[in-house]
């Protein structure tokens, strides 16, 4: 079992996810999200869901890079931790498409039916509704809406591959991320208006620069080997401090991509007991991710809940079908991992 929090962050990140989408979800009663109130709109529960999850997950995947003994060994182990789960929760949302469907065509000749799948699986140029599904609830003609940070994640995997070929080379890796870093710092700090309406393969520039730069500054302190650091909780400290007086001074959108990378990382890098041993009962993060949405709106559909409602019933439901995602998907297709290799 790995000394840290990390499992425990990413099952934490998956929560904070429904959360945020618990209130444009739900019939509207009045109530507005905590956080994004609470930080003048700076941020929201789901923002530091998807950030914590792609820092992780550049920290994670470039030591899986240094660690795999060919490219398509990491490759490999990169397909089996998305896709199967990925094909599985396609399926039933095809399957189980008629429960939930309004419309004078019938299901099975409704054109959307058969392109909903394929287009998913693809991960680029999703297709987020069938005609006729959810398209009367508070947020219509959306069955998965969680699924659209798939092709930023997937683009990154590819991108850190191209370093298997200098991952001897530590400086060069450290010099590309620094620049590659604060190039994309700088352009989503000072440059954005240029860049929103900027669309490659279903990816708009602004989504790619938010996203993808946690991943970039996670995988540099992968680079600098952040573990061996001492004196990690004065980090871990100094990093909070920062974040909570750039929120002060609503300026956190200019320092959260170094400082909240760095204090998701200080906090799964000290071990807490209890939290990293969380690991050992399984890791259903991804499949509550995937699972969470469409589980919102199927009881949207049938309860027209508002957002506390919908948040608690729709954690109730997610957190298990993450687990059992996890072992009857995840955990098996991992350990085809050193199979075709």
């Amino acid at each position: 079992m790995r000394d840290n929090n990390f499992d425990f962050l990413r099952f934490l990140f998956a929560i904070f996810v429904i959360i945020s989408h618990s209130y444009p979800l739900s019939v509207k009663d009045g109530n507005e999200e905590w956080l994004l109130s609470v930080t003048n709109g700076q941020t929201s529960w789901s923002s530091i869901g998807l950030a914590g999850f792609f820092t992780i997950s550049g920290y994670l995947i470039y030591q899986s890079l240094q660690r795999s003994k060919s490219l398509w060994s990491y490759l490999w182990k990169r397909l089996l931790r998305l896709f199967p789960a990925l094909i599985i929760v396609l399926l039933l949302t095809v399957l189980m498409g008629p429960i939930v469907y309004e419309s004078d065509i019938s299901y099975l000749k409704n054109r959307s039916v058969y392109h909903y799948f394929f287009r998913n699986i693809s991960l680029y140029n999703l297709q987020y509704h069938i005609s006729g599904v959810f398209q009367n609830n508070p947020y219509p003609n959306a069955i998965n809406g969680s699924l659209w940070t798939l092709c930023y994640e997937f683009t990154m995997y590819i991108f850190i591959a191209l370093f298997f070929f200098i991952k001897y080379k530590t400086k060069v890796i450290k010099y590309i991320l620094v620049v590659l870093g604060l190039a994309m710092i700088v352009g989503f700090s000072f440059y954005m208006d240029h860049l929103k309406e900027l669309r490659v393969l279903g990816m708009y520039g602004e989504s790619f620069l938010d996203l993808c730069t946690f991943f970039i500054i996670g995988s540099l302190m992968a680079v600098y080997k952040i573990e061996t650091v001492k004196h990690k909780r004065s980090f871990l400290l100094f990093t909070l401090l920062i974040v909570m007086t750039a929120f002060y001074f609503d300026s956190f959108s200019y320092i959260k991509h170094v400082f909240l990378a760095l204090l998701v990382l200080f906090i799964g890098l000290i071990p807490i007991p209890y939290f990293k041993d969380f690991g050992k009962y399984g890791d259903p993060s991804y499949g509550i991710y995937i699972y969470a949405f469409p589980v919102q709106q199927t009881l949207m559909y049938y309860f027209k809940y508002d957002s506390l409602n919908l948040m608690l019933y729709s954690i109730l439901i997610s957190v298990p079908l993450g687990y059992l995602s996890w072992y009857i998907v995840e955990k098996k297709a991992l350990m085809l991992k050193n199979r075709f290799v």
